[in-house]
């Protein structure tokens, strides 16, 4: 009886292994699609392209991005969420996906924790704030002066209610403890030309959407929200050097599938994504975005998610920003 337990227990485990493998020939049979919750040409798309093209060498397969834009990303969560087309979908879930939107919205058609597997973390990007030419200051210390001097406080822009740029807004409200006003925007273009127009003094922007303006000397940048300076921009000082400890922020993106995607096949995502990230093609192209790639396994991309949350759902709650 032993032995036929035995017998039986090894052919179980070869038929797994076998409609295993079946499963991932035929996944490599269709192409891979890449799901993105904005639209084509905006950064979180050139982002996904770059990485899908280095990725789609090492899969041997072909990629297609699939842009399904709105709602802060919920339109592309639930789809990618909902879908049973396993090993043959991934998704670039983000700082809103994961981190904010369970705290935004009331009721989500999508579990931020529990409908998705991660990948592995793809990018971030780093958050400036930045000023009007017309703004007498060049650093964070003129920035707190000049700031108490205006009696009805400092407006500031951001590209929406519970964007990115408007919760490190908040928090950076919070610990410099200046008397700001937010003027949220739809999106970050038309936030920045008020800006660079002088009809709002300051804005908090992310990398990608703040280097042409500063590399053409048409912002001053005060800082930066991040522990070390940015490569494409090393002449910003960081935060936490000029005196506002511990301060840091950053619009990410993230790597996942729908949960019941077999663990084989995100381990063989997990790998392709990490030799695309520290490919010598893709890092420069990443760092011509002025976005930093992060590279890492999917455990510590959950770990980085889920202390996101806590971070930023605090912030959220404290503020009482909801979209819904």
């Amino acid at each position: 009886m032993q032995r036929n337990t035995f017998l039986t227990a090894l052919a179980t485990s070869w038929l797994g292994l076998a409609l295993g493998g079946t499963a991932l020939a035929a996944a490599n049979d269709k192409p891979l699609e890449w799901v993105v919750g904005y639209a084509a040409g905006g950064g979180s798309d050139v982002v996904a392209r770059a990485i899908a093209e280095s990725m789609g060498s090492s899969l041997g397969r072909t990629i297609v991005i699939n842009n399904k834009p709105g709602a802060g990303t919920n339109i592309a969560a639930e789809y990618a969420a909902r879908s049973k087309d396993y090993g043959n979908l991934v998704f670039s879930a983000d700082f809103a996906t994961l981190a904010a939107n369970p705290f935004l919205f009331s009721k989500l058609s999508y579990n931020a924790e529990k409908d998705f597997q991660p990948v592995g973390l793809l990018v971030r990007f780093p958050m400036f704030l930045v000023v009007s030419n017309q703004v007498p200051v060049s650093n964070y210390k003129e920035f707190v002066a000049w700031a108490k001097t205006q009696t009805d406080g400092v407006n500031w822009a951001s590209a929406g209610p519970g964007s990115p740029h408007h919760l490190v807004g908040e928090l950076f409200r919070e610990q410099s403890g200046l008397k700001l006003t937010h003027v949220p925007y739809r999106g970050a273009a038309p936030a920045i030309t008020d800006v660079v127009g002088g009809q709002v003094p300051a804005m908090w922007v992310d990398s990608a959407t703040a280097y042409p303006f500063l590399n053409g000397g048409k912002l001053k940048a005060i800082g930066v929200a991040s522990p070390q300076r940015v490569a494409t921009m090393p002449e910003v000082p960081t935060f936490n050097e000029q005196g506002l400890k511990g301060f840091e922020g950053y619009a990410w993106q993230g790597l996942v599938v729908p949960t019941g995607t077999p663990p084989e096949v995100v381990a063989a995502f997990s790998k392709a994504l990490q030799t695309a990230l520290s490919s010598t093609t893709v890092k420069a192209r990443l760092q011509a975005l002025g976005v930093e790639p992060l590279p890492g396994t999917p455990a510590q991309m959950a770990s980085y998610a889920k202390a996101e949350r806590e971070k930023w759902g605090r912030v959220i709650k404290q503020v009482g920003v909801k979209l819904d």
